[in-house]
């Protein structure tokens, strides 16, 4: 199988939301306060040319099957980014693919001066939290920023100077 990871391009915006909008509903995360309803899901690659941004996309066999990216938090501190809309379909899951793209995510973060990397779940994604958690991010009792996701469950601090896992 044929796997890339590269920035995201214009022509990448329509697949990428037809993939979030495929995957959240899967997880309950439907309705007010999940990023499914964010305006930037409809132009990602217009969202993340913003400075200190980036999104990437996962190509299997040339179709665009997932993606992640960061982003500076919402209301939060110029040291802290978050991990942003990172999802895959069914087909891109378990086979590794979720390491390469938080690798991805991270080694941006870094690039651009982040201190520390913020991220909202749910409890009922286990594979992702699990991945996180293999990665050195820490559950928070409360959430970050002001992101307007108050449909999530689960909170994650990474501090980017500790020894990255995964």
């Amino acid at each position: 199988m044929d796997a890339t990871i590269r920035p995201i391009e214009p022509r990448d915006s329509a697949a990428v939301a037809a993939i979030i909008r495929t995957v959240m509903p899967e997880f309950g995360a439907v309705g007010p306060g999940f990023a499914i309803n964010d305006p930037e899901v409809d132009d990602m690659f217009h969202a993340y040319s913003r400075p200190r941004c980036s999104y990437f996309v996962l190509e299997l066999n040339g179709c665009v099957v997932g993606g992640g990216g960061i982003a500076p938090l919402e209301g939060g501190s110029r040291e802290t980014c978050e991990l942003r809309k990172m999802y895959f379909l069914p087909a891109a899951r378990g086979l590794g693919h979720g390491r390469a793209m938080l690798t991805c995510c991270l080694d941006a973060a870094v690039r651009y001066g982040f201190r520390q990397v913020y991220l909202e779940t749910l409890r009922t994604m286990t594979g992702a939290r699990r991945l996180y958690e293999a990665f050195g991010f820490e559950p928070r009792a409360t959430p970050l920023g002001a992101t307007g996701h108050f449909g999530c469950d689960a909170w994650f601090v990474k501090d980017l100077n500790a020894a990255r896992s995964g």
